[in-house]
């Protein structure tokens, strides 16, 4: 027997060298994600309601991945410019984007030459949480229920304004729904920011403002606002005492901010699983959900497909809603 037979020549050990990482299981590679920090992009401004909410997830998420998550934050017009950038950025899992109704699902139908298309564009990895808008008043104005600020709006037609925390975001939505259920004749005003927003509101440079619900909470806490009603379906823990639109006689007022994590379109789906996992059991702990739900947050970690069917459903939805109110960007 000839020794070639029983020892593999160099040529031989190197095709196997060389083979090796293909006979290894696909799982491995998953297993190995991530093995270098993710960057979650908040399109929006450092404390608002969006990048609050990404902070805690990122926190928790750097612990359950024992991997690095980084807010970066890339603001500009509405959430256009961060959103974007994800949507270009490498599919590989380390880019995210932390993101919100208006950014993903209403600026498709306000800015029709808009860069990106939410439904093509992202890997959905879960719709993570969801808080309503709050009806705030300044405390000068004699209104004290929804019914009362109807009634003095229509007596004051084009007097009354209503504050938001930019264009095309749900506050400002909630506003233009309110016109179209109710049939008042009330002004927009945009701030750039939900911080500015409330200070107008204090300074009473407005009459009233719809604000994502964590950032009232503090104000209507001080006795500094009143507040009035909540788009939410049911009361909230936060606020138990303050009625829903539904209870105090206006039905089709249901808005939530919900916050998304999308990763680009054609991230592998094994990491799309593995990031909603994570997300996922970050949300199921106790102590991160009570940092939600104490601000009035609704928990949600909805799986991916979940996720890629709502995000539809909203783009339908909240296109219908632009167009029955004339929204404009200006």
């Amino acid at each position: 027997m000839r020794l070639n037979a029983l020892f593999p020549t160099r040529r031989a050990l190197l095709a196997a060298t060389l083979a090796a990482p293909a006979l290894r299981p696909t799982g491995a590679a998953a297993q190995a994600f991530p093995d270098r920090p993710i960057r979650l992009v908040v399109p929006f401004p450092p404390g608002g309601p969006v990048d609050t909410a990404a902070r805690i997830v990122a926190a928790a998420l750097t612990e359950e991945l024992k991997s690095s998550v980084v807010v970066e934050n890339r603001s500009g017009a509405g959430g256009v410019v961060g959103t974007d950038a994800v949507a270009k950025a490498e599919p590989d899992g380390y880019t995210l984007s932390f993101s919100s109704t208006g950014a993903v699902a209403v600026n498709v139908t306000l800015l029709p030459n808009i860069a990106y298309d939410p439904r093509k564009d992202f890997a959905p990895v879960s719709i993570v949480a969801a808080v309503p808008s709050l009806l705030a008043v300044n405390p000068d104005l004699p209104a004290r229920s929804v019914a009362e600020l109807v009634a003095l709006a229509k007596s004051r037609p084009g007097r009354l304004n209503f504050g938001s925390a930019g264009p095309g975001g749900t506050p400002h939505l909630a506003g233009e729904l309110f016109r179209l259920r109710t049939g008042v004749n009330i002004t927009h005003v945009p701030y750039r920011g939900a911080a500015p927003a409330i200070t107008a509101l204090l300074a009473k440079e407005v009459d009233l403002a719809f604000l994502d619900l964590p950032v009232l909470l503090p104000h209507v806490r001080e006795g500094r606002l009143h507040p009035l009603a909540l788009t939410s379906a049911a009361r909230s823990p936060a606020l138990p005492e303050i009625p829903t639109f539904a209870e105090a006689g206006i039905d089709g007022m249901e808005v939530e901010n919900w916050y998304a994590a999308l990763a680009p379109a054609g991230t592998p789906p094994e990491r799309v699983k593995r990031l909603h996992a994570a997300i996922a059991a970050v949300m199921a702990r106790p102590a991160t959900a009570k940092q939600f739900t104490s601000q009035g947050a609704r928990v949600i970690a909805s799986p991916p497909e979940e996720a890629t069917a709502f995000i539809r459903r909203e783009v339908e939805r909240w296109a219908e809603v632009v167009r029955a109110a004339d929204v404009r960007l200006d």
